[in-house]
């Protein structure tokens, strides 16, 4: 197959042969669990947000929060039970794919007690752990090797039982510190799904790239509702759900259980939020405190703190997200045009922060830059 010439350049020049095929062959497939997500999410929030009042599950502004009026707590129903719907109605049925609707569905369920009645944090780290346990033992979700370079493939043995809940309750802890800002969670979880699709597309795996297509699908969605101003919260049920289940997607769907150079593409995709993360707990070791402690002190809050709003925290943390993922998506045989990517998206948020500045006369306080280093 020889590819057409767009401007006198070959489409090759920016693309690997495998990845266009790849791509051609699972991109319309992917669209329709894609839009039955979202559509699918777009139907259940209203009901969700009639719901929440009669069962108590109200975010209430105050402490560390930062919305101003009571708002519903229960969108990462609302965002599973759509996500089951596409799953359900395009994906084979499988045991890794009952193993994601199972255990996502655990998440979404069991952490609507802590939206409800705010679970001390040793007990929401054990659900996480029992959540990631039954993923592994129950459904066979383990990082069984590694592929090195030269090396190649190197079995874990025992390492990969550690080094998977590692992963697993990473992903979680990382998406539930996302969900700080109006739509920021869904947003940067939604991008990595679409990163996550193109990957396994280019790897020909149908069935990873329709369950990625579907967790997209249902993050945008959610976005109708959630972004700022938001009239509705994902929770501790939805972000864990959207964690575990990246978690999950990336083990079974990029490498098929052996990592390919690592979980260098997620990582890379998330490795702002991860950075944070890391961060985050290192500060509360040195202060003394628990790591499970709460503070307004994550990036996105900083970011809030030097004078953007949610919309524009939002927007840098997307743009990060996408540029990160292009990067990492470069291993899976993409070419030249991801610079141009990047360089589209470096220029869209350059101009449109720029532009907010210089209307507004904006200055860097002071008390954000010390607080970002952990200061006070």
């Amino acid at each position: 197959m020889t590819l057409p010439a767009v401007g006198g350049v070959l489409l090759e020049q920016f693309f690997s042969r495998e990845f266009v095929q790849g791509l051609l062959l699972h991109a319309l497939p992917a669209l329709f669990p894609f839009l039955l997500a979202a559509a699918a999410t777009i139907g259940l929030v209203p009901i969700a947000i009639l719901v929440a009042p009669r069962l108590g599950l109200m975010k209430e502004p105050g402490d560390r929060h930062i919305h101003l009026r009571p708002t519903p707590e229960i969108g990462g129903l609302a965002i599973y039970l759509a996500f089951a719907v596409a799953v359900v109605a395009y994906v084979p049925i499988s045991r890794p794919v009952v193993g994601m609707l199972g255990v996502g569905g655990a998440a979404a369920l069991v952490l609507m007690i802590d939206d409800r009645f705010k679970l001390p944090a040793r007990a929401k780290i054990l659900i996480q752990a029992g959540l990631a346990l039954l993923a592994m033992f129950g459904f066979g979700y383990l990082i069984s090797g590694i592929t090195l370079p030269v090396v190649g493939l190197v079995q874990l043995g025992l390492l990969a039982v550690p080094l998977t809940l590692f992963w697993l309750l990473s992903m979680q802890n990382t998406v539930n510190i996302l969900d700080g800002v109006d739509g920021l969670a869904a947003g940067v979880v939604g991008i990595v799904a679409v990163v996550l699709a193109i990957a396994a597309a280019s790897r020909s795996h149908e069935e990873a790239v329709l369950l990625a297509a579907a967790l997209a699908g249902c993050c945008f969605g959610f976005l109708v509702f959630n972004f700022n101003p938001a009239r509705i919260f994902m929770g501790d049920s939805g972000s864990h759900f959207l964690g575990i289940t990246v978690g999950m997607l990336t083990i079974f769907g990029v490498a098929k259980g052996v990592v390919l150079f690592a979980l260098v593409l997620p990582v890379l995709a998330l490795a702002i939020p991860i950075a944070d993360t890391a961060w985050a707990i290192i500060r509360r070791r040195r202060q003394g405190v628990s790591i499970a402690h709460r503070d307004t002190r994550h990036i996105h809050y900083q970011l809030l703190d030097f004078g953007l709003s949610q919309r524009q925290t939002c927007l840098v943390m997307y743009s990060g997200t996408a540029i990160l993922g292009s990067l990492g998506l470069m291993l899976f045989g993409h070419r030249r045009i991801l610079t141009v990517a990047i360089v589209v998206l470096v220029v869209a948020v350059s101009t449109a922060i720029g532009e907010q500045i210089e209307r507004a006369n904006w200055r860097v306080p002071a008390p954000g830059l010390k607080r970002l280093l952990g200061s006070e």
